[in-house]
């Protein structure tokens, strides 16, 4: 009895230990918050008190990658990163358009004399948004003011930009990382197979690859067809850009693997010394001998003991006054969900939300709707797509203008637009539609566990733990082509074309923007700002103002998705050494596969999505 009660008051005691551990992690987070909320009222008077920029040059530095719609707020993410550490840098996240725009307000700016690209840190972008920040950085050298670019090694992204400079320089042990484009996806077969997974797959198009890695070992080859055209055209309006700036041809940017090797065998393997040779580059220096270069430019600044200079995330310019018209800017940003917007993602009901009142206010003359999306969900598109064309039938006219990608469900919502923009590098058309559907009675059976019961239907008896009845397979499909073929249809009523020229170029195609052109996919190349300029054309506004339609996430999700993101950065890595490599690199790879598994919620298990288009490395 004595042991018994000793187990008792045992029992009581852990679980009173337990409530106390509860209870002070929940003031502790409450004492955190509070200390959060106090420094982000601090530094919105802040950054409400405009600062006039010293003389100087204006530092692009950046950090992590540049996004159409980052994840949160800009100041609160520098402040979230000086608080939380510098670890998570390479994942931050920068508005494409706050970029651009401070670069062109530092282009008229009197103190501003200057520019230095400083991009190691800089994780990457899109094409299109590379060619938007570089017709940034072009007005800026136009403008007459110089551009330098410093780092110690540039990847194919980072000299994207670096190429824009009138001076780039290399570190003596640096490089210049040129080697082409390619995509890379794992394939699952085999692994289902061995885990007795039975995929069902409903698809319509040849060229509908987003199910291959379900269905095959490989690729197969009406997708390699498929994706050596559009990496290939990717490729080379990388090389045209950059040979232009560096006023290059393509072959001498870039002549090939056998080109190089023979390059560095002539530098005796120096990197840094066939970059400068093969004119990639201007100048070999080291950081001291860059900076005493930038000081001469730029005079020298006694409090940080360096060249003058004012980081793009510290730079505040004054802001231009409002005038003109309003025109909605609406970002359709990631993959498209069911149900409201996550971050990363379009939500259906919340994009159509920002469309409805962009449609009902009286101040909003005109609407542009960025899609840098690779579709999703067909019902959510759909509920955003006739949204939309609600808004253009209101009277109000509808410019649609492409990201790094619109593919499919991407390329369903922007359908009732009256004018279509695309980069020449933009990835569209992915005309195609599928629907998956894993059941585990296999999986189960090996383990000895059954599933059985009575249905008044075979179309009653569906779970996943038994085979889908042939019935429900049959409709299943009858739905897929039937979705097909609403695609088609809304795409020939808005294209102009008949559903026959339609499928042609549908399938599952995916075209780059420039082929898209051709095709009849879109009405013009161009970039954001052509987009703007468009519907001002249309609405007959001589000038105008964008009311941007962003969410602004509250302070604990502002803090709780900074924490995510700092342990994000340093948990995988202690995770992956303990691993051996094998395993290691196929973990890395299966978290940056895109999240087919993750983003399928459609309540009719029907997606228009291109799972390759972000995969370009």
């Amino acid at each position: 009895m004595r042991t018994l009660w000793r187990f008792i008051a045992g029992i009581f005691k852990w679980s009173w230990r337990l409530v106390n551990f509860v209870r002070e992690l929940i003031l502790n987070l409450f004492l955190v918050l509070l200390i959060l909320v106090g420094v982000g009222v601090y530094l919105s008077f802040q950054s409400s008190t405009s600062v006039e920029a010293p003389k100087g040059a204006l530092l692009v530095d950046l950090s992590g990658v540049v996004v159409d719609q980052p994840s949160m707020n800009s100041r609160v993410r520098q402040w979230g990163r000086e608080l939380l550490g510098a670890s998570s840098n390479r994942l931050q996240e920068n508005s494409l358009f706050d970029l651009v725009d401070t670069i062109r307000q530092a282009r008229d700016d009197k103190n501003i004399t200057g520019m230095v690209l400083q991009l190691n840190d800089f994780a990457g972008a899109d094409q299109p948004s590379l060619q938007y920040i570089g017709k940034a950085l072009r007005e800026f050298r136009d403008s007459g003011k110089p551009i330098f670019a410093i780092g110690d090694s540039y990847n194919q992204t980072q000299y994207f930009l670096a190429s824009y400079a009138n001076k780039v320089f290399l570190s003596p042990q640096g490089a210049v990382d040129l080697h082409g484009f390619a995509t890379n996806n794992l394939y699952y077969k085999s692994l289902l197979e061995n885990l007795k997974v039975t995929t069902n797959i409903f698809r319509v198009g040849t060229y509908k690859s987003a199910v291959e890695p379900l269905i095959r070992d490989d690729m197969s080859p009406e997708a390699r067809e498929a994706d050596n055209r559009w990496v290939g055209g990717l490729w080379q309006n990388y090389l045209t850009t950059v040979a232009a700036n560096r006023q290059l041809t393509p072959e001498q940017l870039f002549p090939g693997a056998t080109g190089i090797i023979q390059g560095l065998q002539a530098a005796g393997g120096n990197t840094a010394k066939f970059a400068l040779d093969s004119k990639l580059v201007d100048e070999l220096a080291s950081r001291t001998e860059i900076e005493n270069q930038l000081v001469k430019a730029f005079g020298w600044n006694k409090q940080s003991n360096n060249f003058n200079a004012v980081s793009i995330y510290d730079y505040q310019p004054k802001p231009t006054p409002d005038k003109g018209g309003e025109i909605a800017v609406i970002l359709a940003n990631g993959a498209i969900m069911d149900g409201q917007q996550t971050p990363g993602a379009v939500g259906g009901d919340s994009t159509a939300a920002e469309l409805r009142q962009a449609r009902l206010d009286p101040k909003i003359k005109a609407v542009v709707l960025r899609v840098n999306s690779p579709g999703g969900s067909v019902s959510a598109s759909e509920v955003i797509r006739s949204e939309l064309a609600a808004t253009r039938a209101a009277g109000k006219p509808v410019v649609v203008s492409m990201g790094g990608m619109a593919a499919s469900g991407g390329y369903w919502i922007s359908t009732p637009a009256d004018y279509i923009i695309a980069s020449p590098s933009t990835l569209t058309g992915s005309i195609g539609i599928f629907g998956v559907i894993n059941t585990y009675e296999n999986t189960l059976g090996s383990i000895g566990v059954h599933t059985d019961g009575v249905a008044t239907s075979p179309l009653a008896d569906l779970a996943l733990t038994k085979a889908l009845p042939p019935a429900f397979s049959q409709m299943m499909q009858m739905n897929i082509e039937n979705g097909y073929q609403n695609f088609i249809d809304l795409v020939a009523t808005a294209r102009k074309m008949t559903p026959e020229q339609v499928d042609k170029i549908a399938q599952g195609h995916v075209w780059i923007g420039s082929d898209a052109k051709k095709n009849g996919l879109v009405d013009q190349l161009g970039d954001f700002d052509d987009a703007v300029k468009k519907a001002a054309e249309l609405a007959k506004l001589p000038e105008w103002q964008l009311s941007w339609f962003v969410d602004s996430p509250s302070l604990a999700d502002m803090f709780l998705s900074q924490f995510g993101i700092s342990i994000h950065a340093m948990l995988p890595a202690a995770i992956q050494s303990m691993l051996p490599a094998p395993l290691a690199s196929v973990a890395m790879a299966m978290k940056e596969q895109p999240g087919l598994f993750n983003n399928l919620n459609d309540p009719q298990h029907r997606y228009a999505i291109c799972l390759t288009c972000g995969e370009v490395r």
